[in-house]
């Protein structure tokens, strides 16, 4: 990988660590973040190697630099199917369609089930009211988060390519 990429690469996990500090929280274990512009835009222009690496590094950065429960590597494992799944639907094309496949399977796959299962093992309420919890946050984030994405990605890609083209 170039310097100048890796270099990149490296300010954009410090980014998303920093913006993982800002939530709002709305339950038990249930936050609404915004890390989740970054995630899809590192998984739309990185290789999936690249990615996996990406999403381990940052889960345990942010994990070690701001704890928010026990550590459990279930939501490390979480953080990298999210990228995984954004990077199958985005390396290629990002357009409304793929980022609308993209945040819907990582919403219901990742943050509905796994999370809910994760929240299940350590907290010891019924697996059902992490889900419903988690599902509704999801279902009602879901177009705000799509839109965010959508509407920020033209502007944060053309910074990205003139960084890219400046060095």
């Amino acid at each position: 990988m170039k310097t100048r990429k890796l270099a990149t690469l490296s300010l954009l996990l410090a980014m998303q660590v920093a913006l993982s500090f800002f939530f709002i929280p709305v339950g038990t274990n249930l936050r609404i973040y915004f890390t989740f512009i970054i995630m899809m835009f590192v998984a739309s222009e990185y290789s999936l190697p690249t990615v996996i690496i990406y999403g381990i590094a940052e889960d345990l950065i942010s994990f070690f630099i701001y704890p928010t429960g026990p550590f459990f590597i279930g939501y490390t494992l979480t953080t990298v199917l999210s990228m995984v799944i954004y990077w199958i639907f985005l390396h290629k094309e990002v357009n409304l369609l793929n980022i609308t496949l993209g945040k819907l399977c990582t919403n219901i796959f990742a943050n509905i089930l796994l999370n809910s299962l994760w929240s299940y093992i350590l907290y010891s309420k019924g697996f059902l009211y992490y889900v419903t919890k988690s599902l509704l946050k999801n279902l009602l984030m879901l177009p705000i988060e799509i839109i965010i994405f959508y509407l920020l990605y033209k502007f944060i890609k053309r910074l990205y390519d003139h960084h890219d083209k400046r060095a």
